[in-house]
């Protein structure tokens, strides 16, 4: 495998031949194997956080929430040297607006209380729930209705088009985020149609449950079944063909051995294949935590999912100065994956697995044989040279988000940085 360590701006314009007005953007000393930079965007000064994408009229548009600012920006890629921001759409103050769905002509955006710790304020007002937009005009969003929790808002939430939403919500009276059915067949007066919870998160019914049981989502619906991940719970099945009374199918716990905090943090069905890649999110800084994990699932039999294997552990590139990823600093684990396989804008590989890994970047596993998953690229971004947050503690790269639209494109985002534009160039399994 070729491995290649970009420290000087000179060597990166040989070696990716880009043309002059997009290598001035880019930041140099990128550590890549099997993946060449195509371009980078600074988004106006807002660090991008999740992504989302879409093609109209043959141009392509990238939606990114933001985990620093409050708002969403709508950005211009269909030339990927060359992003541009088309807009930025303000988000309610003191108030996260790090997430976003697309399915058909609408677009929905999650509004949650900021957590502790990460630039919020508790002594002031936020907003929450859940804004749903039209996407008649893809570059400037119309917003038709808001869903509100009465709690503390939506997290990360499911959208493919049509009546309902899936949403991990912090509802009045529970115990940790749970699940919940909006239907929005009137946009205008959303409302809910169903919801489900560990047994245990009910506190106001006089439940009693252990820790760490919290639904991250977002909920991934194929056919009647939803795929939940919900941290120390682990990957939960529900059967919603009556959306009212979902009911559990199966369930695989991850904890023990692998940390509870957020023990199952994303799920994603491939159901060609009858496996699930599910993945934890690392929490602390410099490893100190129990071992996270990404693994694969076999749900050939939903009702007994059953564990197939586990990602390698990424290790650093040849020269590094530091042993292992635990003692470069800030977080070391899996968060995110490219996991909105449902966009018809987004590929949809069931062999290749793109999963960003904090301080070890972009890492690219090729899962054709499922027992056996090995690593075929990576992407580690340089250390960020401006802080826009207060995390991590140690200024570090850390790499948060994926998505790979239909062309190939990668896009991935970084705490402190803009907006990275990758292309896998290793072989297809």
């Amino acid at each position: 495998m070729k491995r290649l360590t970009f420290r000087e701006p000179l060597a990166l314009a040989l070696l990716l031949a880009l043309p002059a007005p997009a290598l001035a953007q880019i930041p140099p000393g990128a550590a890549t194997s099997n993946v060449r930079v195509v371009g980078y965007g600074e988004v106006d000064g807002r660090p991008p956080f999740k992504l989302s994408v879409q093609e109209r009229n043959g141009r392509w548009y990238l939606y990114a929430g933001h985990l620093w600012h409050r708002g969403w920006t709508v950005l211009d890629v269909t030339d990927p040297a060359k992003p541009g921001v088309a807009n930025f759409i303000p988000g309610p103050a003191n108030t996260w607006t790090i997430q976003m769905e697309i399915g058909g002509d609408k677009m929905i955006t999650a509004l949650e209380r900021i957590g502790q710790g990460w630039g919020g304020d508790a002594a002031q007002p936020n907003d929450e729930g859940v804004l749903i937009w039209s996407l008649a005009d893809p570059v400037h969003p119309k917003l038709l209705g808001q869903y509100k929790t009465g709690g503390t808002g939506t997290h990360r939430n499911f959208y493919s088009g049509g009546r309902y939403m899936h949403l991990a919500a912090g509802m009045p009276g529970y115990n940790g985020n749970i699940y919940v059915i909006v239907d929005i067949g009137n946009p205008a007066k959303p409302v809910e149609a169903g919801r489900w919870w560990v047994p245990g998160q009910n506190t106001a019914g006089g439940e009693k449950g252990q820790r760490d049981i919290s639904l991250h989502g977002p909920p991934y619906v194929e056919g009647s079944l939803v795929y939940l991940s919900y941290g120390a719970a682990g990957l939960v099945i529900l059967d919603i063909a009556d959306v009212a009374h979902p009911k559990l199918v199966g369930q695989i716990p991850f904890t023990p051995p692998f940390l509870a905090f957020i023990g199952a943090h994303s799920a994603l069905p491939l159901p060609s294949r009858k496996i699930a890649v599910v993945n934890s999110e690392a929490i602390r800084e410099d490893c100190k935590e129990p071992l996270n994990h990404a693994s694969l699932v076999d749900i050939a039999d939903p009702a007994k999912p059953t564990l197939l294997s586990v990602f390698p552990l990424p290790v650093p590139p040849a020269g590094s100065p530091y042993k292992n990823f635990c003692e470069k600093g800030g977080r070391f684990g899996p968060h995110n994956l490219n996991h909105l396989h449902h966009n018809p804008f987004v590929e949809r590989s069931d062999k290749l697995v793109y999963l960003t890994y904090f301080n070890a970047g972009l890492r690219i596993v090729d899962i054709s044989d499922a027992r056996a998953p090995r690593e075929v690229g990576y992407f580690i971004p340089p250390d960020p040279t401006k802080r826009y947050g207060t995390l991590p503690t140690k200024m570090v790269a850390q790499a948060e988000d994926v998505l790979v639209d239909a062309r190939g494109y990668i896009y991935v985002t970084e705490k402190n940085q803009g907006l990275w534009i990758l292309r896998y160039t290793g072989g297809t399994p």
